[in-house]
C-alpha cells in the first residue's frame, strides 16, 4: 500500500472533477436540461464531455448553475444572469489575489 502523502486525489473531494450527467445535475437543481444547455450557450459554464460525447458536471459548475437558477427565478433574464455570475467570480478572484499580495512578506 502506498504511503497516503502520495495517494492520488480522491475524485469525489475534488470540485472540479465531471461526477454528473446532465440528467441528474438538472435533477438535483430541479431544473431542465434545455436549462442548463442554455448556461453552456451563454457560457457560464462549459461541461466537459465523457467519452461517448455526453454532458458531465463538477460540483463547481452545479453552483454556478444553481446561482443561475436563483436570479432567473428572481426575475433576472438568463443572459444577464450568466453575465452578473461570470463578473462575481471574477470579482472574487481578483479579491483573493489582492488578498494573497497584501500578505505577502515583502522582499528585499
Amino acid at each position: 500500500m502506498p504511503p497516503r502523502s502520495t495517494r492520488p486525489v480522491d475524485k469525489l473531494d475534488d470540485d472540479d472533477y465531471p461526477a454528473y450527467t446532465m440528467g441528474r445535475a438538472a435533477e438535483m437543481l430541479g431544473t431542465t436540461p434545455a436549462f442548463l444547455r442554455a448556461l453552456g450557450e451563454h457560457r457560464l459554464i462549459t461541461p466537459l464531455r465523457s467519452e461517448g460525447g455526453h454532458r458531465r458536471y463538477s460540483r463547481y459548475q452545479l453552483r454556478l448553475a444553481a446561482r443561475a437558477r436563483e436570479l432567473v427565478d428572481a426575475g433576472t433574464q438568463i443572459e444577464a444572469a450568466c453575465r452578473i455570475i461570470i463578473l462575481e467570480d471574477q470579482l472574487e478572484e481578483a479579491q483573493r489575489i489582492n488578498e494573497a499580495l497584501h500578505t505577502r512578506e515583502p522582499t528585499s
